[in-house]
């Protein structure tokens, strides 16, 4: 085998190292791309960091049961925006940390801590598909968590 073979045999081998190199950094880039996605929208999750209650509505089914500290009862999109307003005003949003969502094909739901001016609070929602496809928050509810 003449040098020249040699040589060819050894570039033939890196590259095909390379490209399965190359397969699985894309692959893995893929992987953590899929598991960054949010299952809920952003939009969502910035409005409660805002403490932008009409930003916040936008995600509600048309009617919604509240349950905010000792404020618990079914209420309308617009009656909902009123309430949390008025909680938003109260208790001033600092941070918003989403711990946990999930969810399948006809329901979605997320959790998280909200660190306001008067203390911190747990957030949980409760989303359901609707006939047009979109999840619409169906529960909402707001808990001391001030241990």
């Amino acid at each position: 085998m003449t040098n020249f073979q040699r040589y060819n045999r050894i570039v033939r081998n890196q590259s095909s190292m390379n490209h399965y190199q190359l397969v699985i950094v894309v692959g893995l880039f893929f992987l953590s791309f899929v598991l960054q996605q949010s299952l809920l929208p952003e939009g969502l999750y910035s409005a409660i960091r805002a403490g932008n209650a009409r930003e916040l509505s936008a995600y509600f089914n048309a009617n919604i049961e509240l349950n905010i500290l000792d404020k618990e009862g079914v209420y309308s999109k617009l009656q909902a925006e009123q309430i949390l307003k008025e909680f938003f005003n109260k208790n001033v949003p600092n941070r918003f940390v989403k711990n946990h969502e999930g969810g399948k094909d006809e329901s979605k739901y997320g959790i998280g801590t909200l660190n306001a001016s008067t203390g911190q609070y747990r957030i949980s929602f409760f989303m359901m598909k609707t006939g047009f496809g979109e999840y619409l928050i169906h529960k909402f509810i707001i808990e001391d968590d001030n241990n």
